[in-house]
């Protein structure tokens, strides 16, 4: 947490309605990088890392409260691939906490300003679309051992919360809900979803019930997913769980993973958050093709 932030994200949440950030990825290439190899914004922290603290703060400066790092495709086996060791690897998922906490530094604002580590599902760590699938063909215990030493080094240095998102099915979720018991910091679980499933085809009933006991999750939702499958999760997550939902899906575009780019046109309308709110979002933003022109608007509202 930023030194001069007197609530915990769990306080806000309970107290009001928080608004999360747009599209890391988006904003980085509308400034003009190119993020079309395989670990995606994750390269930027070894070879640009101002640019990474620049598009938080375009979203800070648009409204959002908390900006959600860019670790999302960070991980060792991905870094590893590249020829960059443990070390050095651990090095760039801590460094991506700083950059954000500099653009909370940053910031012209006195609002009260979060910093949410990006965790990932295993398929990202891939680059060929599996997030939108999962049932990779590991068991929970694999997957736990995946997750288990980023989520560690994110943990060791405080963010204010582990985002576990665009999680595709019930056995990553387990995985991990398991990885993060006993980090000691806070965590919501979004899945990625078709309609009234994950992505893999389980009930989200089935789905989000996994997080109702866990202490350690403050909020549980979608996020990565169309804007219409939004409002139905959204009851389901708040009837199921009983807390604070998390909603920020895609532009509605949809992603091609052979082309690495983009299909389709935005679907995306701000004014949608008002249901979403009445639903029992208190958690709200953008994922992918969303940006800081659209966080705006969502601020503005939800004010």
């Amino acid at each position: 947490m930023t030194s001069d932030t007197p609530l915990t994200l769990a306080d806000a949440l309970a107290a009001g309605t928080v608004v999360l950030d747009g599209g890391m990825s988006n904003q980085l290439e509308s400034a003009g990088h190119d993020l079309s190899d395989e670990l995606w914004s994750a390269r930027l922290l070894a070879e640009r890392p101002e640019a990474i603290t620049e598009a938080h703060l375009a979203y800070f400066e648009a409204g959002a409260d908390v900006a959600i790092t860019s670790s999302y495709q960070a991980t060792f086996e991905g870094f590893g691939k590249r020829g960059i060791g443990r070390e050095r690897a651990a090095e760039l998922l801590a460094l991506s906490v700083e950059l954000a906490r500099e653009a909370a530094r940053r910031a012209r604002t006195d609002r009260p300003l979060w910093v949410a580590a990006s965790v990932g599902p295993y398929g990202a760590m891939l680059a060929d679309g599996s997030e939108y699938r999962g049932r990779y063909g590991l068991s929970v215990a694999e997957l736990e051992r995946f997750h288990r030493p980023r989520l560690e080094v994110l943990a060791a240095v405080a963010p204010d919360v582990l985002a576990l998102e665009t999680v595709p099915d019930t056995d990553e979720a387990v995985a991990l809900l398991r990885a993060v018991r006993g980090l000691g910091v806070p965590a919501w679980l979004s899945y990625t979803v078709d309609g009234d499933r994950t992505r893999a085809g389980q009930p989200l009933e089935e789905a989000f019930a996994l997080a109702a006991e866990a202490d350690e999750v403050i909020a549980v939702g979608v996020n990565c997913c169309a804007p219409e499958d939004v409002d139905g999760a959204i009851e389901t997550a708040a009837r199921v769980t009983g807390k604070p939902v998390v909603a920020y899906p895609n532009s509605g575009e949809a992603w091609n993973a052979r082309a690495r780019a983009w299909d389709g046109r935005s679907a995306f309308a701000p004014e949608e958050v008002r249901g979403w709110h009445e639903a029992g979002a208190r958690l709200i933003g953008g994922c992918c093709r969303v940006g800081p022109e659209a966080i705006a608007s969502i601020a503005r509202i939800l004010q």
